[in-house]
């Protein structure tokens, strides 16, 4: 549906074991999107509802970290952050205005 709505295509993606997507990449408008299968993990493993999920990357770890520091008074973690074969730093956690917000190092 995206593809065909924003005239684009998904440049990566990678299932998770149920066939799920654990992440996908597309670019809208100039801009990446990062795309997962989600919502479901989320509400179970930590009981957390949502439909959207804004994915920000970062140059550095120290850049991730300095903008996390302004935002997670009030927050509540979702996944914590972590090293993972495709960043060096990557973790997910709700606001206190309740979106849920993913940072990631880009790998190079």
């Amino acid at each position: 549906m995206y593809e065909t709505a924003f005239d684009t295509k998904v440049t990566y993606c990678e299932y998770r074991d149920d066939g799920k997507i654990a992440h996908a990449d597309m670019f809208i408008h100039d801009q990446r999107v990062c795309l997962n299968d989600a919502s479901a993990y989320l509400a179970d493993t930590f009981g957390i509802d949502c439909t959207m999920h804004l994915m920000l990357t970062f140059n550095t770890q120290e850049e991730l970290l300095a903008c996390y520091s302004k935002l997670k008074e009030g927050s509540r973690p979702a996944t914590p952050f972590t090293q993972t074969p495709y960043s060096e730093l990557v973790g997910n956690f709700v606001d206190r205005f309740g979106v849920l917000w993913g940072f990631m190092v880009e790998s190079n």
